[in-house]
Parts: structure tokens; sequence; C-alpha cells
């Protein structure tokens, strides 16, 4: 009983492997199914289904996608430049020059140099 636990662990983690496997692949539609190419009517319905999906489907290029995130705005695209890394540097620069500053006169309170 104990030794057959592992076993369908295993089992039921290879089936899953190969359903994501298996799921992760584009199928086409069936069109041409010898079925409805030998029938007498010449199309199907289901051809007609998949054909009428096809035609509902948007025409020409997608839509331009708006840029989300830091990197996306201000270093990808139309817009690429380097200015918000040397912002970001100078405010560093402008953060810790106050920090220093103020630890200096606490030091120097009530001595001089």
């Amino acid at each position: 009983m104990i030794a057959r636990i592992p076993q369908q662990t295993r089992m039921l983690r290879v089936a899953g492997q190969q359903v994501r496997h298996a799921s992760g692949l584009p199928i086409p539609p069936k069109i041409a199914t010898p079925k409805s190419v030998s029938g007498g009517s010449g199309t199907s319905s289901s051809t007609e289904a998949v054909v009428n999906f096809y035609k509902s489907l948007p025409k020409g290029p997608a839509p331009e996608k708006r840029a989300v995130g830091i990197k996306a705005k201000y270093f990808d695209g139309k817009n690429a430049s380097g200015k918000p890394i040397l912002a970001t540097i100078g405010a560093l620069l402008l953060i810790g020059y106050t920090i220093e500053y103020n630890g200096h006169l606490k030091y120097h309170k009530n001595a001089h140099h």
C-alpha cells in the first residue's frame, strides 16, 4: 500500500505534464475532413461555422498597446531616453549630500573644526 503511493503520484505527475505539453500547442481547426469533402452539398455546417468564425475576426494590424511601467515608458519605443537614469543619479546625489551635511552639523554642534 505504501509503495503504491509514490508510483501513483509519479503517474499523475507524468499525466499532468503530458496534458500541459499538449494543451500549449496551437491546434488548427479541421476544415477539410474526408467526410466534409465527400459530402454532396459542398460545405458542411461545421465548415461554415469555422468560416464564419474567421470572418468575424478583426481585420488589419493590431492596435498599438499603451506603455505600462517605467521601462516601457522611458526606455522602449519612440520615447527612448537616458534622462530618467540621469535624474535618478542626481536625486540620489542630492539626498546623499543632504544626509551627509546634516550629519556634519550634528557632529560639530558644540565644537568647531
